[in-house]
């Protein structure tokens, strides 16, 4: 039988900074490995979509430092 998530985090909390790190990269390596190819290949479209219309002049660009100041004085309000 498995242990349970409580055991793993009291085993967890036993490892050096070293053997954390290394943990977490394995399971973020664990997380990623089981993208859905549909969602995969609609964010690319997106994604292409997206740089068309940039390249295109179509829609134009906001720094993000103008769209954090609008949000800043949006929530003022």
């Amino acid at each position: 039988m498995a242990r349970s998530v409580e055991k793993i985090v009291e085993e967890i909390h036993a490892l050096s900074s070293s053997e954390k790190e290394e943990l977490l990269r394995a399971l973020i390596v664990e997380l990623d490995t089981g993208s859905d190819p549909e969602v995969d290949a609609a964010w690319l479209e997106e994604a292409q979509r997206r740089g068309k219309e940039i390249d295109d002049g179509t829609v134009q660009c906001v720094p993000a430092s103008e769209v954090f100041e609008r949000l800043r004085s949006s929530l003022k309000k």
